[in-house]
């Protein structure tokens, strides 16, 4: 026995028959050919599978699919814009937010929804932002850094990159 279903997944519609017990973490790598979500624990205690339904995080191996009928999810797949990466996922790039990159999918999409409500959160509010997504190769140092950089780029207060480096061997050398 099969269901309909039909969302907006990254901008584009989908219409599927599913079962009523698939999960949406599995729709999303199997049936819709998205495999930036990842399944590591199937029992939402990781956060690899962190995706936004209708704006809001959610681990998608707690979600049935049948659950998602009508709504928009948006994946790691659906951030960057045009070609331009999303301003957590380039912080995660520039501050090294990952290590081997298996979580750092459900990190971003956590982060991003982290931001969207508090575009200018403490560390505090950072590590509670982010309780629910686990890394097993990082210190998480990294990871904060990349969400407070994401924060400024966001809000545009990030620092200019110098237009020079120091010590370079490209500065004009006088005789």
């Amino acid at each position: 026995m099969t269901q309909s279903v039909a969302m907006t997944i990254n901008g584009r519609r989908r219409e599927d028959h599913v079962e009523p017990r698939l999960l949406l973490v599995h729709y999303l790598r199997e049936v819709a050919g998205l495999t930036g979500t990842h399944i590591a624990c199937d029992t939402s205690q990781c956060g690899a599978c962190t995706v936004l339904i209708d704006g809001e995080a959610v681990k998608s191996c707690s979600v049935f699919t049948v659950q998602a009928n009508g709504r928009q999810v948006t994946t790691i797949e659906g951030l960057a814009e045009d070609g331009v990466l999303h301003p957590v996922q380039q912080a995660f790039w520039n501050e090294h937010g990952l290590q081997c990159g298996f979580c750092t999918p459900g990190f971003i999409m956590a982060a991003a929804y982290l931001l969207k409500q508090n575009p200018s959160p403490t560390d505090e509010e950072i590590e509670r932002g982010l309780e629910g997504n686990l890394c097993r190769c990082t210190g998480y140092e990294n990871i904060r850094k990349a969400v407070r950089s994401a924060s400024q780029a966001m809000n545009g207060t990030a620092a200019e990159p110098s237009a020079q480096l120091v010590g370079s061997a490209a500065a004009p050398v006088e005789d």
